[in-house]
């Protein structure tokens, strides 16, 4: 532990710090018990990739969101500057441009990342998510699952899983709607980015509650509802309904069943098309826990 400081003028151990001056000043008598102290305190202008002003000292932090971690120089354009110096620098941007990305690793990279912000933004998924996803696709990259298939399903696997880890509600459908492949080759890469990456079921799993507000707000359900629900989710959690069977099926006919009970009633066909599952797999849910956990619904 260190040596506490004391005034030598007065034994006082309170002072003051004065930023502009760079100075530690005793609180009793004003004798400068430090001087020229470095600030290590933000500045005021810097920019991160997004040109969004940060108070930063040392500028925009790494990101494992841009291929090279943001840590490459850029050259930027001066308009005043004309003549045999403008080309010169053109020519100076193009190769810096071209030594950024390097090798096909990098450009695979590069490419996957921009495809990453274009799905992420598109299903409003926080930072944190698009950069778990963005971590998964890396070492999935640097272990070269990615050799044989396409960017496109595996960074889509990629945000799905991060989804999953971080307990994000977004079914594979909803994520399939975005990406430029289909749902059968994200399901195959999903399974084997999974398998690889040591992604276990346990840390996969998600809880059938954690959608219900998720389609409750595009049904526009009040609270009691969404309640009920939650409630009857845990309970069919408890008694080993929910092994095996999809989130959303669930979901949907829990919310059905809560509608019925709170009298906010939704029709079968709007929630499944909330959920995205069919009539028909509503209606089997629906059957099974009002049976199994004797619900009484109103008809």
């Amino acid at each position: 532990m260190g040596k506490r400081r004391v005034c030598p003028i007065c034994g006082s151990t309170e002072f003051i710090y004065d930023p502009s001056r760079g100075e530690r000043v005793c609180k009793v008598c004003g004798y400068v018990i430090e001087e020229n102290i470095v600030d290590t305190g933000p500045e005021w202008r810097a920019f991160d990739a997004g040109q969004r002003e940060k108070r930063a000292r040392v500028g925009a932090p790494e990101s494992i969101l841009l291929h090279d971690k943001g840590l490459s120089t850029d050259i930027g354009i001066d308009r005043r500057v004309s003549g045999l110096m403008r080309e010169k620098i053109y020519r100076m941007r193009r190769w810096q441009s071209r030594l950024r990305i390097s090798d096909a690793a990098e450009r695979n990279l590069a490419f996957a990342l921009s495809e990453l912000d274009r799905v992420a933004s598109q299903l409003k998924l926080p930072r944190y998510v698009e950069e778990e996803a963005a971590r998964l696709y890396r070492e999935a990259l640097k272990k070269g699952l990615i050799r044989g298939r396409s960017i496109e399903s595996v960074i889509t696997a990629c945000v799905y899983a991060a989804c999953r880890l971080l307990k994000v509600p977004r079914t594979l459908d909803e994520v399939a709607d975005i990406s430029r492949v289909d749902k059968k080759e994200i399901g195959r890469s999903y399974r084997f980015i999974a398998r690889n990456l040591n992604l276990t079921p346990k840390k996969l799993f998600v809880k059938p509650t954690d959608y219900v507000d998720k389609f409750a707000d595009e049904l526009g359900l009040n609270d009691r509802v969404r309640k009920r629900a939650v409630k009857i989710l845990e309970e069919a959690y408890e008694k080993g309904l929910t092994s095996g069977k999809s989130p959303a099926g669930l979901v949907a006919a829990a919310l059905y069943i809560a509608g019925l009970m709170e009298d906010d009633k939704r029709t079968q066909r709007e929630v499944a098309e909330v959920a995205r599952v069919t009539e028909v797999t509503v209606r089997n849910r629906y059957k099974e826990l009002v049976e199994r956990l004797n619900l009484k619904v109103p008809i």
